[in-house]
């Protein structure tokens, strides 16, 4: 494993890091496997982002007795609602879930403690406020609680007011293949390795979309050869769900100069993914209980499934099909989209212009409940 340090906080933290949003949902075996395998692999950078009980418990399970072997990076600004997540800027909720983040964990403090998605510079004003949440932050440092504080977001012009306050050590951003070009990226990546802050890549893979049938062929080794190989960049922190998903991203350790080419592809991810859904959830909750990152995930894994038969079945007979629609079942927790009230919520909170509604009228015609 390589080993970078994290902007000015110093702590050395691996280029590949373990994004745990993808370990919701899912057993505490699955999880513990799957973080013993990272960790014995040399990632020590461990991304803890919601504040579901069952989640925390199956982590802190995981790195029962290995907790000085990994730096955590803790999230504030996230709460949740009948087992969705959303977000928060209450002090006194983010403060009380923020300790049980330390109970659970069985641990005094967290390396880093991030307040979560500042996206516009609106956003930035009310996090940055006196007696907002950016101040209980600084004083769970104060308090021994976290070792640094750190910001995320998917705008540039908050980041940049961030990176250049002094009021943040680390800085959380979407660095992808496919967003090369997204504007103002390039300057947000300066500002860090100008001022020292630390800067920690979300979204590697552009929330799965990279590796979906319709977009051009790209493996994980090239995914993250290009984000680490972006200036100021310390770390990448891709979404894991499993020990398969964990391995072809360890690959990246081994691999060679011709599998970590990206050079090929990168010219047909010269495009803003501005309106497509990477499933973070961040528009949540829904009024009425529909999970959206998963509903729209399947929905693209549908319609990627239906372009790539119709592919074929135009090369094998030459000329065109229509698509033959099969429909993905929606498992766990979620009301059908058909339930979707169009109140646009949703799209308010979304982070990437997504039109939800209009994705789940496609997503009720398409798509099974």
């Amino acid at each position: 494993m390589e080993y970078r340090g994290l902007g000015r906080t110093g702590p050395q933290v691996s280029v590949i890091g373990l994004g745990t949003e993808y370990l919701n949902h899912q057993s505490r075996k699955a999880v513990t496997s799957v973080v013993r395998e990272a960790v014995e692999h040399g990632v020590n950078y461990l991304d803890m982002v919601f504040a579901f009980a069952e989640y925390r418990d199956n982590l802190a399970a995981a790195l029962q007795g290995i907790r000085d072997k990994v730096v955590i990076a803790g999230h504030i600004c996230t709460a949740e609602t009948s087992g969705h997540y959303r977000m928060s800027r209450d002090v006194a909720e983010n403060e009380t879930l923020f300790h049980d983040l330390l109970a659970r964990l069985h641990t005094d403090y967290v390396d880093g403690v991030f307040v979560q998605m500042v996206n516009s510079e609106e956003g930035y004003a009310e996090v940055t406020k006196p007696g907002g949440v950016l101040e209980l932050a600084h004083r769970l440092r104060r308090e021994g609680k976290a070792r640094w504080v750190g910001m995320s977001g998917h705008r540039p012009a908050a980041a940049l007011q961030a990176i250049r306050s002094g009021l943040v050590d680390v800085w959380m951003y979407p660095i992808n293949l496919a967003w090369d070009l997204t504007p103002g990226r390039t300057e947000v990546q300066q500002a860090c390795d100008e001022v020292g802050v630390g800067l920690v890549a979300m979204k590697p893979f552009g929330g799965g979309r990279l590796f979906l049938a319709k977009a051009p062929s790209v493996t994980p080794v090239q995914a993250l050869h290009y984000v680490l190989s972006q200036p100021g960049v310390c770390t990448a922190v891709p979404g894991i769900k499993n020990l398969k998903q964990l391995q072809a991203a360890l690959h990246y350790m081994d691999a060679s100069s011709a599998e970590k080419d990206y050079t090929p592809i990168l010219a047909a991810f010269q495009q803003d993914l501005e309106g497509n859904c990477v499933y973070c959830n961040h528009c949540m909750p829904c009024s009425v209980g529909i999970d959206i990152g998963r509903t729209l995930e399947r929905l693209d894994r549908v319609l990627a499934r239906e372009t790539a038969a119709k592919e074929r079945l135009r090369e094998r007979l030459g000329r065109h099909c229509p698509p033959r629609i099969r429909a993905i079942p929606l498992e766990g927790k979620s009301a059908p989209a058909s339930d979707c009230t169009e109140c646009g919520e949703c799209m308010e909170r979304c982070p990437f212009g997504v039109d939800v509604i209009s994705k789940m009228r496609q997503a009720t015609e398409l798509c099974a409940q």
